[in-house]
């Protein structure tokens, strides 16, 4: 996955926004104001922090290298996945959905109902 693909897919859902509140290097990527995905996407190699159940966040640290605390986040809530290719893109995307629908479902009813996500 490129940089560009990644920032293409983030973008590609509902109602997703990218903003640089913290320097112009760095994308996040919010729905209804909300971060769901953080990344330099010009960084070597490409990394992306993801919000996870934190079960989930442990299991996938223990089964793939490429996959960590969250950099500079809750590191109980938010992993930081190394886009190198060990882990196959479709694996990415999805837990680049994982991530945006956990964010999704801590939104109030009446935004969830706006993005058709009840």
């Amino acid at each position: 996955m490129t940089p560009a693909e990644l920032r293409a897919f983030c973008l590609g859902l509902n109602a997703a926004a990218e903003e640089f509140p913290f320097n112009p290097e760095t994308s996040v990527f919010k729905v209804l104001g909300k971060m769901f995905a953080l990344s330099q996407l010009d960084g070597e190699p490409l990394k992306v922090s993801l919000k996870c159940d934190p079960e989930e966040a442990v299991r996938l640290r223990a089964e793939h290298e490429a996959v960590a605390p969250g950099w500079h986040l809750n590191k109980r809530h938010w992993n930081t996945v190394t886009v190198d290719g060990s882990l196959p893109d479709r694996m990415v995307r999805e837990l680049i959905e994982d991530s945006y629908d956990l964010v999704v479902a801590g939104l109030p009813r009446a935004e969830r109902l706006r993005l058709d996500r009840p």
